[in-house]
């Protein structure tokens, strides 16, 4: 069976800032514009990102997964800008995306519009008969990825997710169907961590518990995260005796280390031959602020 290779990455937060006028204004939007402005402008750097980008493509993995936080406030002027971004990184069927909790940010004017802007990178292929836009399933040879939107809109200083009961029964049944397929892999990726006491209470899935079920009960061999802009490794013991490897990604844009858990820019390329065959992770990123991006390490 001859190997897929997916890239992820996440956490973009591309800029600068377009579109911040009067009209969409908040209070949460006006807080995370003074966090933008006091500190993470200085981290999350465009120049950075189209540089992770071009070696994304330079990699010619078979498909490229974005784990959501394109944007930053949830601007229709943001989620245009990140439209071209990702149509610059590959046409929509090599490139899947999901949104993030600064992409449904506020239900403040068009909040939750990139859902319908991106929606040609979240389309099911083939087509399920589903009104439902998630979870959507794209089959990449015979890896089947996942996207789970877990993007909400919260009050201010929250960015908690939630997956919610109509996506995790359609979740369950998605797994278990493919889990009757013997040589397919089941890859989820949501933007949030999917397990319990993976972040802060204000920062957390709220149904992490029951999603964990989920993955559990009905099986999966590997889980793409972002949201934290760390880079984490689990494995989740299933049922059916396999394990589902769990892991976060830095985030994709990072020309300066924001806290000692935070690295600079980073993303993953997975090399995936079979079910119940290991999974190679290549890490691929900066290593010293505006050096090159290199190989950083494989597990």
């Amino acid at each position: 069976m001859p190997v897929v290779t997916l890239a992820h990455l996440s956490d973009v937060h591309l800029a600068p800032i377009s579109g911040f006028t009067p009209g969409y204004w908040n209070l949460k939007r006006l807080l995370g514009f003074a966090n933008w402005q006091r500190g993470r402008k200085r981290v999350h750097q465009r120049h950075v990102a189209d540089q992770i980008a071009a070696d994304v493509r330079q990699q010619g993995a078979d498909h490229i997964a974005v784990s959501g936080d394109l944007s930053n406030l949830g601007l229709p002027a943001e989620f245009e800008t990140a439209r071209a971004w990702l149509a610059d990184l590959g046409p929509a069927d090599r490139v899947s995306v999901v949104p993030g909790n600064h992409d449904i940010y506020t239900t403040r004017m068009f909040g939750a519009s990139c859902v319908r802007d991106w929606a040609p990178w979240m389309t099911s292929n083939p087509m399920i008969s589903s009104a439902d836009q998630f979870p959507y399933v794209r089959r990449i040879g015979h890896v089947a990825l996942i996207g789970v939107n877990s993007a909400v809109p919260t009050p201010p200083f929250i960015a908690a997710g939630c997956v919610g009961d109509a996506q995790l029964e359609r979740l369950a049944t998605l797994l278990s169907e493919l889990g009757r397929e013997a040589d397919v892999v089941r890859v989820v990726m949501i933007h949030h961590p999917p397990l319990p006491s993976m972040a802060p209470k204000s920062r957390e899935l709220r149904d992490a518990a029951a999603l964990q079920r989920v993955l559990e009960v009905h099986g999966a061999d590997l889980v793409m995260h972002g949201h934290n802009h760390t880079d984490t490794v689990r494995e989740l013991p299933c049922t059916d005796g396999g394990r589902c490897l769990i892991s976060g990604v830095p985030s994709a844009s990072a020309a300066i280390a924001a806290h000692e858990t935070e690295p600079l820019a980073r993303y993953h390329i997975y090399k995936i031959s079979g079910r119940n065959q290991p999974i190679e992770r290549i890490q691929r990123g900066l290593n010293a602020e505006g050096g090159p991006v290199l190989e950083l390490g494989r597990r």
